[in-house]
């Protein structure tokens, strides 16, 4: 029993040892809790400072101004010379002789190619030959009706042989006719075996040589006048109205002057001027061409080839807003709109006229307005930036 006592007081002592030893712990356990907490705090707070330096974006931004400006649209132009024309051989026969070559330069009348004419001289005197004997007998029928008449006077012979005479003078008269134009034709016949240049231009390819067997109608080349230059091209039915509404009410904001650039690039030296609009606007395409011309005295200028026409408008007091700041949203264009405190808010607004490079505003946006140059894909509604500000004719320089 003694025994059992001893351990049971033993036990008691040991537990009583432990609970002290744990209630020393505590306050290191308290305090190892608050230094973690502590630490959780601190790094939860840097993240949302670091977050939130994240969130203010230096950004460019531009302040809307009324302005005037001149607006170039650019239309692709078909470029023809001021005549440019076939020239066939009108008879049949060897083409004898080239006097031209291909790409040259060439007077009005001078001689470009000749073909055999012989059969057409043995033709020409054959007609002459009928034309002699037509008016011979003319001749011979002449004498006939004077000794007729003078017989009728006398009355020995009956007024009906007159007639008869008479007749036969008419038609010795149409005959001769009839060798006249044969005579004419055949005299047409040998002129076309030459083949004079119409007008001064520049000769094309000669598809034939000498020597080849042509017939009526054979293309031989083509012949271009190209002192003068004509540039075709079309405009949209819309934009049509808006440049005739505009010339009429405003004469001095719609120019007829045209530049054109070339296909390499480069402007060609020399304005064009609108001379004329078609007549009717096409069906299928909803335009209506324009043609503009051209002086070439350089003769850079060639027949069928094609450039750009810019035309130049005058817009005055207009807001003009950037391309890179818009986004389009079913349908409907938007900017983002910086108010006091930064912060960007959309804005959508209505385009007058959309270019390549920037909007024309009808409505939407006013004059002082901030808006986002750029960088719309990487910032969202409602979110605050630290604004780098633009100078004044960035937008001018653009459109330039």
């Amino acid at each position: 029993m003694a025994m059992q006592r001893l351990r049971v007081c033993f036990a008691i002592t040991i537990h009583q040892r432990k609970m002290k030893n744990i209630t020393r712990l505590f306050p290191l356990m308290a305090l190892a809790i608050a230094i973690y907490v502590t630490g959780c705090s601190s790094k939860a707070q840097s993240t949302e400072e670091e977050t939130a330096a994240t969130d203010t974006l230096q950004l460019p931004v531009f302040t809307l101004d009324r302005q005037d400006t001149v607006i170039q649209k650019s239309y692709v132009a078909d470029i023809q010379a001021l005549r440019n024309i076939e020239i066939r051989s009108r008879v049949r026969g060897f083409l004898e002789k080239i006097y031209v070559d291909e790409g040259k330069q060439v007077k009005k009348g001078q001689l470009l190619f000749k073909l055999n004419d012989q059969e057409f001289k043995v033709n020409l005197s054959k007609a002459k030959a009928a034309l002699s004997n037509a008016m011979a007998d003319a001749k011979a029928t002449e004498l006939e009706v004077a000794r007729v008449k003078l017989l009728v006077d006398k009355k020995v012979i009956s007024k009906s042989e007159l007639e008869v005479a008479e007749s036969k003078m008419s038609a010795d008269r149409a005959t001769i006719e009839e060798a006249r134009s044969m005579v004419q034709s055949a005299e047409d016949q040998l002129a076309y075996t030459y083949i004079h240049a119409p007008f001064d231009g520049i000769i094309d390819r000669i598809p034939l040589k000498s020597g080849s067997l042509i017939d009526e109608g054979t293309l031989l080349t083509s012949l271009s006048d190209i002192s003068s230059m004509y540039a075709y091209f079309s405009f949209p039915e819309n934009e049509y109205l808006q440049y005739i509404r505009k010339k009429e009410s405003a004469p001095g904001q719609t120019s007829d002057k045209v530049k054109l650039v070339l296909a390499d690039g480069l402007d060609f030296p020399y304005e064009g001027e609108i001379e004329t609009v078609e007549a009717e606007i096409e069906q299928k395409t909803g335009s209506i061409n324009f043609r503009a011309r051209f002086p070439n005295p350089n003769k850079l200028l060639r027949h069928g080839a094609t450039g750009k026409l810019f035309i130049s408008t005058r817009a005055d007091s207009v807001i003009m807003v950037p391309q890179q700041s818009v986004f389009d949203i079913q349908d409907k264009s938007y900017v983002y709109l910086i108010d006091k405190n930064n912060k960007l808010h959309m804005q959508a607004f209505t385009p007058q006229t959309r270019l390549s490079k920037f909007y024309i505003v009808k409505d939407g946006l006013k004059a002082g307005d901030r808006i986002l140059y750029e960088g719309a894909q990487n910032v969202r509604d409602g979110m605050t930036i630290k604004p780098q500000k633009m100078a004044k004719d960035s937008l001018l320089a653009m459109t330039r």
